[in-house]
């Protein structure tokens, strides 16, 4: 048993995806399915730092389909309202956009597609950036999903993990696509193999939908130190958990 007052607490990311200028949830990343929920990214951003969230994971949703940052506008009022660090995924793909976004001051660049199809731009980006660079891992049945989520290769995400295991990664974020938007838990399973197989940090994302989901999440934390946070975004936006609820039950 592991003894609770030893347990580092889970690190909250509330999710800030960008469709349109807007923020919005999908539901199994169908661009055609998604839920507006404010169309101030700004100001959303100031409110889950005033709840007490530490970090926030921005998504470049549009970025993502066409390979290149699109809600840049968004981006930038995000990072001008916020005083906590930022992470940014959706279209990064070049080494002259990690490092442009990492001169407007976003803490840590999430690459995805880009890790399946050049993995070497990415172990370039951890080395000239070290701590600043995530992979993020996004599965359908196991494997691997590009281009916003349109495309599923032959590669397992543990496999794809594996691959910049010396690379000096941040973080894996990994989602399990199936669940994401759709508020029925995390893979708790996927998660824990994904973070026993690697020694990178695992970042959980898909799927949470009750402070009940986030305490079964901490339970297998705790037996599996590998993972280090989880990503939250229908649930906060629809209040069935709220940021205080949440920063409790990853305490």
């Amino acid at each position: 048993m592991v003894d609770a007052v030893l347990m580092r607490p889970l690190t909250l990311y509330p999710a800030i995806d960008l469709k349109a200028g807007a923020c919005v949830r999908l539901r199994r990343g169908e661009m055609d399915h998604a839920t507006v929920y404010g169309d101030d990214p700004g100001a959303q951003a100031r409110a889950w730092q005033d709840a007490g969230c530490g970090w926030l994971h921005v998504v470049d949703l549009d970025g993502a389909f066409a390979g290149r940052s699109v809600n840049t506008a968004a981006v930038r009022a995000i990072l001008a309202a916020a005083r906590v660090p930022v992470q940014l995924g959706g279209g990064i793909r070049e080494m002259a956009s990690i490092e442009a976004w990492l001169a407007e001051g976003v803490s840590r660049v999430i690459l995805g597609s880009v890790a399946a199809k050049d993995p070497d731009l990415v172990r370039d980006a951890c080395r000239r950036f070290p701590g600043q660079i995530a992979v993020g891992i996004d599965a359908r049945d196991g494997f691997v999903a590009t281009e916003g989520w349109a495309e599923t290769s032959a590669l397992s995400a543990e496999a794809l993990a594996l691959r910049f295991e010396d690379a000096g990664a941040a973080a894996i974020i990994f989602t399990d696509i199936g669940r994401d938007g759709m508020l029925s838990g995390i893979n708790l399973d996927a998660t824990a193999a994904l973070a026993r197989a690697v020694t990178t940090p695992v970042i959980a994302s898909g799927g949470i939908g009750s402070v009940s989901h986030l305490a079964a999440l901490r339970a297998v934390a705790a037996e599996t130190p590998g993972i280090e946070g989880v990503i939250v975004g229908r649930a906060l936006y629809d209040g069935r958990i709220t940021p205080e609820e949440a920063l409790t039950a990853l305490a």
